[in-house]
């Protein structure tokens, strides 16, 4: 009986806070907790950024006055972002359109030489759906003028075009309003487009919903 009482008393000893076990696993509980601690505040951080105060059009100058200066968390890819640390060096435009509240991605910015599209006015009559807006897609078909005063077989010249702005165009006596799209155009395609203009051509510009994306 005495046996197992003595038995049964080293079974219920308390630990000694000298017990290595009990250090190693007070040591470990804190580990977790600090680790704990480092994500919840690195998730935390935040860092000055900038955003466009205003959709900013391809080719448009950036300055001080277009951007809002926001709190946001980029974490690992805060180098992508223009922000207050990196500074707004002078001459940047925009080489892509840029949204209204968007962060402004380094990749959106260049200088003006560099530039490979660059905005043309083209005035259709046509109304244009509500979809077709900047940053929209459209395809400009050309129609030239034939010798009998009428027209050719309309050709796609720029398929997909970027629309950097719609407006509405002035109005002639007795006619309705016409539109002025400002689409994107590259160097290569710029003598054709312009010569069609020159030439007096039916130009027509449809929504392109499938358009490629750049």
């Amino acid at each position: 009986m005495s046996g197992s009482t003595v038995a049964g008393g080293a079974r219920l000893k308390k630990p000694s806070w000298k017990d290595p076990r009990l250090l190693i696993g007070i040591l470990l509980v804190l580990a977790s907790v600090a680790g704990v601690i480092s994500l919840v505040g690195a998730a935390d951080q935040t860092a000055d950024a900038y955003t466009a105060r205003e959709a900013i059009a391809v080719g448009e100058k950036l300055t001080p006055d277009k951007l809002n200066r926001v709190k946001v968390r980029l974490g690992d890819v805060e180098q992508q972002y223009l922000t207050p640390a990196s500074g707004l060096p002078d001459g940047l435009v925009a080489v892509q359109r840029i949204g209204k509240d968007q962060l402004v991605p380094r990749g959106s910015l260049g200088q003006v030489d560099g530039l490979d599209r660059k905005p043309v006015a083209v005035t259709i009559d046509e109304a244009l759906p509500p979809q077709a807006v900047a940053g929209s897609r459209v395809d400009v078909w050309v129609a030239l003028p034939d010798d009998r005063n009428g027209f050719i077989q309309p050709a796609l010249l720029l398929p997909g075009a970027e629309v950097a702005q719609v407006s509405p165009g002035s109005t002639a006596l007795g006619s309705a309003r016409s539109t002025v799209v400002m689409v994107l155009v590259t160097d290569g395609q710029m003598p054709d487009l312009l010569g069609a203009q020159a030439n007096k051509a039916k130009i027509s510009v449809v929504w392109n919903p499938g358009g490629p994306g750049r």
